[in-house]
C-alpha cells in the first residue's frame, strides 16, 4: 500500500514537473508575451519575467520592443526639377502595441520596409535637388509623417526618419563645382572691387592733404627710401620728377639753323651784236655819193 501511495506521488511529481516544463515561459525585459488560447487571442499581454501557458492550448508569441534601426535602400527617382538621382534613408521604430503588430499585420518588419521605400520614392518626386542637399531636416520630418500615418495602425510608431546619402550623376557634379567655382570667384571680385574703392577713397583724401602741405610729400618719399633700403637690396629706386626729365630731354636737343641758301651757277654774259638798221647803211652809201 506505501508503496503504491510512494508510486503514485512519483507519479504525479513527474507528470507536475513536465506539465510546467512544458508551460513555463521566460519574457525577457524587453520583449512582450501575447498568448493565443485555441487561436483566440487573449486580451492580457505577459510582461518580462517568469509565466505559465497552458501546454497544448495556449501560444504564446514573444514580441520585440527595442527600437529597430531599419535601413532603406536606395531609391532612385527624378525631382520636381528633373535630375536623376539615387538617394539612402534609415528609418528607427519600435512596437507600441503588441497585440496589433502580431494580430493586424503579417510581418510588421517587412511593412515598415515597403512603406518607407514607397514614401521615400514620393519625397524625392516632390523635392528638389536643392531641398534634397541642403533642406534635409524638412524632407526628414515630412518622410517621417508618412511612414508614421499607416504604421500606428499596425501598433509601430517611427521615432525618426533620417536621408543617409544623396548619390549624384557626375556630369551634375561636375556642373555644381563650376557653379560653386563661379560663384567664389564672383564675390571675390566684388570683395576686390569694393577694396579698390575705400582705397581710393583714402588716396584721394591723402592727396588733397599732400596737395595742401608739400612738405608732406618729400616725407612720404623718404619714408619709401627708407622701407625700401630695410630691405639690403643693392639697388636703390628713387622717385623722379617727370617735369625734370622732359626739362632735361628739352636741354640736350640741338639748336635748330636754317638751312642755307642754294646759289645759283653764274653764267658768263657775253655782248650781243645788235645788227645796224638799214637807214644807217643808206646814209652811208649817200654820203660817198
Amino acid at each position: 500500500m506505501v508503496e503504491e501511495l510512494v508510486a503514485a506521488g512519483v507519479t504525479l511529481a513527474s507528470a507536475g514537473a513536465v506539465y510546467v516544463m512544458a508551460a513555463a515561459r521566460v519574457v525577457k525585459q524587453y520583449e512582450r508575451g501575447v498568448v493565443f488560447r485555441l487561436g483566440k487571442l487573449r486580451s492580457e499581454v505577459r510582461g518580462p519575467g517568469f509565466t505559465m501557458v497552458v501546454p497544448g492550448i495556449d501560444k504564446l508569441r514573444k514580441v520585440n520592443m527595442q527600437i529597430v534601426t531599419m535601413p532603406v535602400p536606395g531609391q532612385e527617382g527624378i525631382t520636381r526639377d528633373n535630375v536623376t538621382v539615387r538617394v539612402d534613408a534609415v528609418v528607427y521604430f519600435k512596437v507600441t502595441a503588441p497585440a496589433e503588430a502580431v494580430v493586424r499585420v503579417e510581418d510588421y518588419r517587412f511593412a515598415v520596409a515597403q512603406m518607407a521605400q514607397t514614401s521615400l520614392r514620393s519625397i524625392i518626386g516632390k523635392s528638389e535637388l536643392d531641398d534634397l542637399l541642403s533642406n534635409r531636416e524638412k524632407l526628414n520630418q515630412g518622410l517621417e509623417l508618412m511612414i508614421d500615418s499607416p504604421a500606428v495602425e499596425w501598433g509601430v510608431t517611427i521615432d525618426r526618419v533620417e536621408i543617409k546619402d544623396v548619390s549624384l550623376p557626375e556630369t551634375m557634379k561636375r556642373s555644381m563645382a563650376r557653379q560653386a567655382e563661379a560663384d567664389r570667384e564672383r564675390r571675390a571680385r566684388v570683395i576686390n572691387a569694393d577694396a579698390e574703392l575705400q582705397a581710393s577713397k583714402k588716396l584721394a583724401e591723402a592727396a588733397k592733404e599732400m596737395s595742401e602741405q608739400p612738405a608732406a610729400l618729400q616725407l612720404r618719399l623718404l619714408q619709401t627710401v627708407v622701407a625700401v633700403a630695410a630691405e639690403k637690396n643693392s639697388t636703390l629706386v628713387l622717385p623722379f620728377p617727370v617735369e625734370l626729365l622732359r626739362f632735361l630731354e628739352r636741354a640736350q636737343q640741338p639748336v635748330q639753323q636754317a638751312p642755307p641758301v642754294a646759289q645759283q651757277p653764274v653764267q658768263e654774259q657775253r655782248p650781243s651784236v645788235e645788227p645796224r638798221p638799214n637807214s644807217d647803211v643808206q646814209g652811208s652809201i649817200s654820203r660817198q655819193d
